[in-house]
């Protein structure tokens, strides 16, 4: 009997212990601060009011009830030992395994950024995502009752970081801000409210092709997003924002999506790191020199054969995450290790309602509008399922996202409702 220990209830660690709930050699033990998996590519709707936590969030408890070799536990892993195979949690339990599976994900990087670390909010967990929106409702609530607010930039918003994330987030929180608020506030100026998206790059989603950003600035724009690129965010304040040209922007809400690196678990464990503070891998997805101990998704920079790694996405994690869980089951049978082959499914980003790019495939096939979209929810479907999410939900909802008009009902912002918004489901 193997014991397993598997650090991380993102898209790599359930994938992992998923494929090892139906291996009676092993024993599993999967780790999480929250006790839950947490669905973040919609972490930017539970902030824009888009969907509910319950909507997102799957309790590992329920998940593995019915597999007897899976033990969930709750806890904050804070150190890890590769050579005696161990982790040890905040309250000092150490725990023991055979196996080492690492997937702890990322957190933001601030790049040193004077202030962001104190007064941006990143969008990395469904607390996160959860302190967003409070803002956000926290700001409009404000405005209200004292209209004078909106001049000190009590309704300027600013997304940092042109990548999905800030792109995602720019787009719905312009949604939100034109589309819905207005019905809420009906005697607000709503007019005096901005959305400003800022990357030091010259373009959004750097990693699409150019097609494919001429597309999101004009969507962005459409929307009402405002572009501020080829500047970088100079300083972070309670009420304000420095760029680099100088430019002071008043701002109380600061959403920070512009980078991200390891999780803190991966400093100090001795393991070899690089770009990003990600642990390095070797093609079958355990660590050079500690043969017992794998690190999967965001939280390793996997190989590709060209000396590249591949990009943080869900697919990655997920897909590693079962492979290494077929490699684990390689050992037990005797069959060894493969390398791992990834399966490109490509990139995309939803830029708001009707509005989507998407690259498909090794070849990156350009799709854009309801094509991307239509990619999109594919991909996320499949993502969904990997967490034992009712796909049919999910798909009501995408259904009454694309298709109700613009204007979404203000009751979904009821004040008496806001906290948990509910999505249509099926009869």
């Amino acid at each position: 009997m193997a014991r397993v220990l598997i650090v991380g209830a993102g898209f790599a660690g359930v994938a992992c212990a998923r494929r090892l709930a139906d291996e009676p050699r092993a024993q599993v033990t999967i780790i999480d601060r929250n006790g839950f998996h947490q669905f973040q590519p919609l972490l930017y709707q539970i902030a824009t009011a888009e969907l509910a936590p319950r909507d997102i969030r799957f309790d590992l408890d329920e998940m593995f009830a019915r597999h007897a070799n899976v033990e969930t536990r709750t806890g904050e892993v804070v150190a890890i030992d590769p050579n005696r195979v161990s982790v040890t949690l905040a309250d000092d339990t150490t725990i023991d395994g055979d196996v080492l599976v690492l997937g702890a994900g990322a957190q933001p990087n601030f790049f040193h950024t004077p202030g962001a670390d104190q007064f941006t909010l990143p969008l990395y967990s469904l607390a996160d995502a959860l302190r967003v929106r409070g803002r956000l409702l926290e700001l409009f609530r404000d405005a209200a009752a004292k209209p004078e607010l909106v001049d000190d930039g009590a309704l300027t918003f600013v997304v940092v970081g042109g990548g999905p994330t800030g792109v995602e987030t720019a787009g719905a929180l312009a949604e939100i801000v034109h589309d819905v608020m207005p019905h809420v506030y009906p005697h607000l100026a709503i007019a005096g409210a901005k959305v400003i998206l800022v990357d030091l790059g010259h373009t959004v989603l750097t990693a699409f092709s150019d097609e494919a950003h001429g597309y999101a600035v004009r969507q962005l724009r459409r929307r009402g997003v405002e572009l501020r690129l080829g500047v970088s965010v100079k300083e972070v304040a309670p009420d304000h924002v420095t760029l680099g040209d100088g430019t002071e922007i008043k701002t109380h809400l600061v959403v920070w999506g512009g980078g991200q690196m390891a999780a803190p678990v991966a400093f100090g464990s001795g393991l070899p790191q690089g770009h990003g503070g990600r642990i390095d891998v070797r093609p079958d997805l355990t660590v050079p020199g500690f043969p017992k101990v794998y690190a999967l998704g965001d939280v390793a920079n996997i190989p590709v054969g060209d000396g590249t790694v591949l990009p943080q996405l869900g697919s990655v994690a997920q897909q590693s995450g079962d492979w290494a869980a077929g490699n684990i089951i390689g050992d037990l049978e005797g069959t060894g290790r493969q390398p791992f082959h990834y399966k490109d499914k490509g990139i995309m980003a939803m830029i708001g309602r009707k509005a989507a790019v998407a690259e498909i495939g090794p070849h990156r096939h350009e799709l854009n509008g309801r094509f991307a979209f239509a990619a999109w929810l594919g991909v996320h479907a499949q993502l969904l399922a990997n967490a034992g999410a009712e796909l049919r939900a999910f798909v009501s909802w995408l259904d009454d996202f694309y298709v109700r008009p613009a204007h979404r009902s203000a009751e979904l912002l009821d004040p008496s409702t806001i906290d948990e918004p509910r999505i249509r489901k099926n009869a």
